[in-house]
């Protein structure tokens, strides 16, 4: 606690010290840095989603996003689950060989595939209890784009900041948009951020948890426990299985505003003195793939690296999760079965 204190009180005495300090200088001293990146590949960048790319650039056919609003809505304002975009146990698994003839090869402690029925087209220890780290905020962003109203302003407490090391810097007093909010958490993983979404919706901590907890249970994540808004691993006790983050990235996929800004590979995001940061995302496959359309990353120590990743072309949809991976691998083994998945 002493440290994080001493981090906040050396940022407010270089911005008061430097009131010209450029942009990009306080955004190395603040900007969220939880995913350094590392992944190289010989791919070319996937452009933006308001940028589509020239489908011969990487070698593969045009994308199709498949992706759409079946069925209708819940009392959550989400589409309801219809055959081909159900539950991850809509079908029986159809488990295929960590290392093929296909070229697969898994070394994440749990990984799964599942495609947008829910069929089980790969897994490895899928229910294996494991720390989750961020991958947990698209539960948050579930949870804060069904309330909607995402126009409505959150004040930032003193409490929203206490909150490292993934931080944007975001001091008591400053007014963002919910709207707002959620790009930076799903975009950037901004911990501090995610305890504001959290106490906007629920009014404190301890209550958003108990909310956070029962929409898992609602959505059939019946081996997972959430200790937290932002997945670190304080207070301790949080898990879930990469069978239940599989059902949470197909509930994602069906919320519109998720979709949409999980594929984003970047957000200027607007701090309230007016400058402006342009957030990139953590998940490097949206770099390399271009059907990839989210979806979350996460990283702790405890946890290692872990990615809740989504896929769509010709009519098919795919999510793969992997929990306690490592860099570069979790990346490149991510792509492989998304493509696997999508048989290209």
């Amino acid at each position: 606690m002493i440290f994080s204190r001493s981090i906040r009180a050396f940022r407010h005495v270089v911005t008061s010290l430097f009131p010209a300090l450029p942009a990009v200088g306080l955004f190395l001293l603040t900007a969220c840095q939880s995913e350094p990146v590392s992944y190289q590949t010989p791919v070319p960048a996937a452009p933006t989603a308001s940028a589509p790319a020239n489908p011969t650039t990487y070698g593969y056919p045009n994308p199709i996003d498949t992706v759409t609003n079946p069925g209708g809505a819940t009392s959550y304002g989400v589409p309801s689950p219809t055959p081909g975009f159900g539950s991850v146990t809509a079908l029986p698994p159809t488990p295929i060989s960590t290392e093929n003839s296909a070229g697969l090869r898994v070394t994440a402690k749990a990984a799964i595939l599942v495609d947008g029925s829910g069929r089980v087209l790969f897994e490895k220890n899928a229910n294996t209890h494991l720390p989750s780290a961020s991958t947990q905020k698209l539960l948050l962003a579930l949870l804060v784009t069904e309330r909607g109203n995402l126009g409505a302003p959150v004040t930032i407490a003193e409490a929203d900041t206490w909150a490292e090391p993934t931080v944007m810097g975001i001091k008591p007093g400053e007014v963002y948009t919910r709207d707002e909010l959620l790009h930076a958490v799903l975009i950037r993983s901004c911990n501090d951020i995610a305890r504001a979404l959290g106490r906007d919706h629920s009014g404190s901590e301890a209550a958003f948890v108990a909310n956070l907890n029962a929409r898992a249970r609602q959505l059939g994540m019946s081996n997972s426990y959430f200790t937290n808004s932002n997945g670190l691993p304080s207070p301790a006790g949080q898990y879930s299985t990469v069978r239940d983050l599989a059902t949470l990235g197909l509930a994602a996929l069906r919320n519109p505003r998720i979709r949409e800004i999980c594929r984003m590979q970047s957000y200027p995001f607007r701090m309230a003195n007016g400058s402006v940061r342009m957030l990139t995302n953590t998940n490097l496959v949206l770099k390399s793939f271009p059907y990839c359309t989210g979806l979350k990353t996460g990283t702790t120590n405890a946890a290692g690296k872990c990615l809740i990743s989504s896929a769509s072309y010709g009519g098919k949809t795919v999510v793969a999760v992997m929990l306690g991976g490592k860099s570069p691998s979790i990346w490149q083994e991510s792509e492989a079965l998304l493509k696997y998945g999508l048989r290209l």
